[in-house]
């Protein structure tokens, strides 16, 4: 019951983060800067818990000798899953943006589980687990592709040109196996430091350096400016803390209930966190009220999340 509570309620802010960072983007006028300023305050917030938490911000002296290089790799994965979704949104459109990650996280996690990847404990794929993940995916198709396309009927639509859309589809894929792979990854961290604090702090740091390195490198203009007719709200600069708690509750959630489980359960959490900012137009964003398919759609993913919990 803890890990469904965790799980759900990161889940549920990571959409809000996602509300928040594109408000940001709005004043700094480029995602490359958005992306830094919330990676940078997340690190800070993170650091000052970590503080409070384990009274230490100092690594064990034998930890690059004696783990494999890989456990730096969640900072990287992180990175390369936010900057992927930036481009695929104008080459696959907002429905497959979505499917196409999801996808790869729900194939990655079950991969992880089954193989041990990432120094995780092995569970086995099994028919049932199999089936519960085809749930959620479905779930996932219902929320996004039937609802989008029943609010479209009878438009006219210009087909995409269609020389490389595959290999979109197949970037969209990996940026998804990316972010489950980074979810372990940090798990496993979380595990050899004793600490899930450190483990989201070293992940938040090596995304932010990298980040630090693509705004030097691209030359991108800061240009802090307030949008016509608007003022900066206070709360475009918490989008950061958000996504500390997401990474830090999944270090936590992976240790628990293992990382298949785990990218099922926060996928829920994130389409209802999505759907609440749609019914409510939360964040300034504009209110589309939630559908029964789309209701339908959540049900469905959670039916599959009991179906692979009761395994």
């Amino acid at each position: 019951m803890v890990a469904l509570l965790i799980g759900l309620t990161i889940g549920l802010g990571l959409p809000l983060q996602t509300g928040i960072n594109a408000r940001l983007r709005r004043s700094v006028g480029s995602p490359f800067w958005a992306s830094l300023a919330s990676f940078t305050l997340g690190t800070v917030f993170l650091a000052v818990v970590t503080l409070i938490g384990d009274h230490t911000l100092l690594l064990p002296a034998t930890l690059i000798r004696t783990q494999p290089a890989w456990i730096w790799l969640g900072g990287l994965f992180g990175v390369v899953y936010l900057t992927g979704n930036l481009l695929l949104f104008p080459k696959l459109g907002s429905v497959q943006t979505v499917i196409m990650p999801v996808l790869g996280q729900i194939l990655m996690g079950l991969l992880v589980d089954n193989f041990g990847w990432f120094g995780s404990p092995v569970n086995r794929l099994t028919v049932t687990r199999s089936c519960g993940a085809l749930l959620v995916l479905a779930g996932v198709l219902v929320t996004v592709a039937l609802s989008s396309w029943l609010a479209n009927r009878g438009q006219t639509v210009t087909p995409k040109d269609g020389r490389h859309l595959w290999l979109w589809r197949f970037a969209g894929i990996l940026t998804g196996m990316l972010s489950a792979s980074q979810t372990a990854v940090n798990g496993h961290l979380g595990l050899v430091l004793g600490s899930s604090l450190k483990a989201a702090l070293i992940s938040f740091l090596i995304g932010t350096i990298l980040l630090a390195v693509i705004v030097l490198v691209m030359r991108t203009p800061l240009q802090l400016h307030q949008p016509v007719g608007e003022r900066n709200p206070w709360w475009m600069w918490i989008g950061g803390s958000l996504g500390a708690l997401y990474v830090l509750g999944n270090v936590v959630l992976v240790q628990l209930v293992g990382t298949g489980l785990a990218v099922v359960i926060v996928l829920v959490g994130l389409m209802g966190g999505s759907l609440l900012i749609d019914q409510f137009g939360w964040l300034q964003a504009p209110q589309h009220p939630v559908s029964l398919v789309q209701m339908l759609g959540l049900l469905i993913m959670i039916a599959g999340v009991a179906v692979i919990r009761l395994v």
